[in-house]
């Protein structure tokens, strides 16, 4: 019985370090539930009886304030509803939703209780001007709470939708044609009010917007086919005699546009100027129908054999589209080889088909290939990952690849330079290895290099050589800090013209060696001379809104407590993490435009913390936080400012305006008070 006993509470243990670890893992990622309202049934009988149902996304409970003069309230799980009983007269009911981590949204929404029959019944119905067989109703009533509507269609359960009156309600029809709609208002009384009418519901045939906005890609990255963003190759034609379909050129909105009627095996030639699309790695293409369910794009490479040659390669792929939406396809050319296509290089037919054969409706506009854009803000030169260069060391110093002793700060990577500065090594040891391709100085004008030192203030010198060392030139930085991680920037833009092979670095150059040892990553090659830093919010104008979550006071902006060091501006940003707030407990802010990651890479923070090491962790996020990226930095000085400089370039591609903060992450609040400023986009 005793070793049942212990199994069980083993089990009872490990159930809540699972439960307690779950909540932790993703409760930092929970929004605030939207959408919050509530919808009312009220008994036809005079009786005042009403069923409130509350609703919201991301909810996980309710509480629902009844608005009769009491202070009572209800509390609410997801899906299910509470009655109140009212005499006639308007209400404000107030729906709280909470979601699992606790966050909180509200909602205020008007209940008439009147057991009059509704009056002044007006009802609007419109074909949608988006989406095909779509209507979309809207109805207003005295005396009235909610409504009913009825579609007219036959072998279809009826009312086919519900709607508190004043709001609106979409449905859509199976099929086109005349309907026998009705609409029901309903209050608390007995009687009801009806709207009756004979409504034809439509097709949508012809986009009604503009083609959508073609990816941002620099003109070297594209080879187009038709768009109004880029030069256009040759093209022979757009309308091959390949089937019957009708073709012709439109404009929607202003944008040049193809459409194809009875799409069925057509498409694009460009047999007297193939396109070599070997360097290419996507084709995109946007495309809007109101009919089809599938969309098929085959590309045929006649590899200079001639028009049809034996050696002719291609490859179809089949998607499917959302109706009556403009979709933007952008295919990987890998899908076309893994297809068996296996050349890219004399391309000279785009052929396209739908499903149903011969009756598709399809608009095709910003048709080209491109790939990733070259990359000219940097260059890695050597990261310690992979093989390590041979090390050549002087004057009683020693170099070797190790394990990264400190994960932190700038760099978690997990291999690092180390030199041993021995004792009484001369004062100018150091060490050097060389790269196989010279640097590329005329692209990038700068070096980075991520060092770690002992002793702050200690000089750090980077020495560039040639083959024969008979070409060199050198740059002195300082350590700003001590025992920490952080990035030093050499300027080699005024270095002579060579091709520079042997990279030599030098820590504590001037001083014997006593046996210190010097940690070096990621020798990164820069070019920020086109690209000037931007910074999107540095508090010193009007101040943002702030939502604070975590059970932590809200932020505010105030005057800079701490001039000094590397921020001297006037206004920063204050947060305080409230004692006993949640280990996630942070604050977000919204930017009037998307962070620019096509420019920048990075997002530099000034922060200023009371304790050393603290985790703060930045994460971004789109509109409704379908798409975030975080990164942790730990502080390296207390009750100081310093820079930290978040690197997103693995974040995925998204229209981040979100900007989210947590100082001290994972640990509980301790009304700890941390300051940031001068949030910037750079290299």
């Amino acid at each position: 019985m005793k070793k049942i006993h212990y199994i069980i509470l083993g089990l009872l243990v490990l159930v809540g370090c699972i439960e307690e670890d779950r909540d932790l893992s993703f409760a930092d990622n929970l929004v605030a539930p939207t959408n919050v309202a509530a919808t009312y049934s009220l008994s036809q009988d005079n009786s005042g009886l009403v069923t409130i149902t509350p609703t919201a996304d991301g909810a996980n409970s309710f509480k629902v304030y009844f608005g009769d003069g009491t202070n009572d309230f209800a509390d609410v799980a997801v899906g299910q509803s509470v009655d109140r009983t009212y005499g006639e007269g308007t209400y404000m009911v107030k729906i709280e939703a909470f979601n699992i981590s606790g966050k909180k949204s509200e909602a205020i929404q008007e209940l008439v209780v009147s057991f009059k029959a509704p009056e002044n019944l007006m009802v609007t119905i419109e074909n949608s001007t988006n989406i095909s067989k779509q209507v979309d109703v809207t109805t207003t009533a005295d005396y009235a709470t909610m409504y009913e509507f009825y579609s007219g269609e036959s072998g279809v359960s009826q009312p086919v939708a519900t709607a508190n009156i004043g709001e609106s309600l979409s449905y859509v029809y199976q099929a086109l044609g005349d309907y026998d709609i009705r609409v029901v208002a309903k209050g608390a009384a007995i009687a009801t009010t009806e709207y009756t009418a004979t409504f034809t519901v439509t097709e949508i045939l012809a986009p009604t917007i503009a083609a959508a906005t073609p990816i941002n890609r620099v003109e070297s990255d594209v080879i187009s086919l038709f768009s109004d963003a880029y030069t256009d190759v040759s093209v022979d034609t757009w309308n091959t005699v390949w089937s019957a379909a009708s073709f012709e050129d439109v404009m929607i909105v202003g944008n040049a546009t193809k459409k194809y009627t009875g799409l069925n095996f057509n498409g694009i030639e460009t047999v007297s100027s193939p396109v070599d699309a070997s360097g290419m790695e996507f084709i995109h293409l946007d495309v809007w129908t109101p009919n089809i369910t599938a969309f098929r794009l085959k590309l045929v490479d006649f590899k200079g054999d001639g028009f049809g040659g034996a050696g002719d390669t291609e490859a179809e792929l089949s998607f499917t589209p959302t109706q009556g939406e403009w979709v933007s396809l952008d295919i990987p050319l890998s899908d076309f080889a893994a297809a068996g296509m296996d050349s890219f290089s004399d391309i000279n037919q785009y052929i396209i088909s739908s499903d149903p054969s011969g009756a598709g409706i399809v608009f095709i506009d910003n048709v080209y290939f491109w790939k990733s854009p070259t990359d000219t803000t940097s260059q890695t030169v050597e990261g310690f990952e992979g093989t390590a260069p041979i090390f050549t060391s002087f004057g009683g110093a020693g170099v070797e690849v190790v394990s990264n002793p400190d994960m932190s700060g700038v760099n978690t990577t997990a291999n690092v330079a180390r030199l041993t500065k021995g004792s009484g090594s001369e004062v100018w040891a150091g060490g050097f290895f060389e790269i196989s391709t010279p640097l590329d100085l005329a692209t990038f004008s700068k070096i980075s290099v991520k060092t770690w030192s002992p002793k702050q203030g200690a000089l750090v010198k980077l020495k560039l050589e040639n083959q024969d060392a008979s070409v060199t030139h050198e740059v002195d930085v300082n350590t700003t800090v001590a025992n920490a991680w952080e990035e030093l920037i050499y300027d080699f833009s005024g270095a002579p013209t060579a091709d520079y092979v042997r990279i030599v670095i030098f820590f504590d150059f001037g001083v014997n060696g006593e046996g210190s040892e010097y940690y070096y990553d990621d020798i990164i090659l820069v070019n920020d001379s086109e690209v000037s830093p931007l910074v999107f919010q540095d508090f010193e104008v009007t101040a943002p809104t702030f939502t604070s979550f975590g059970n932590i006071a809200g932020v505010e902006v105030i005057t800079n407590p701490d001039m000094s060091g590397v921020n001297t501006t006037s206004n920063v940003a204050k947060l305080t993490k409230t004692s006993g707030s949640e280990v996630w407990a942070g604050a977000f802010f919204e930017t009037d435009t998307a962070l620019d990651f096509t420019t920048y890479s990075k997002i530099s923070v000034k922060t200023w913390s009371p304790k050393q090491g603290a985790v703060v962790k930045l994460k971004l996020e789109n509109q409704d936080a379908s798409i975030t990226h975080e990164v942790d930095l730990n502080t390296t000085v207390s009750n100081s400012w310093e820079e930290l400089i978040y690197d997103f370039s693995g974040a995925p591609a998204g229209d981040y305006v979100r900007v989210v903060i947590f100082f001290d992450f994972g640990v509980n609040g301790d009304d700890s008070v941390y300051y940031y400023d001068e949030l910037t986009l750079t290299n």
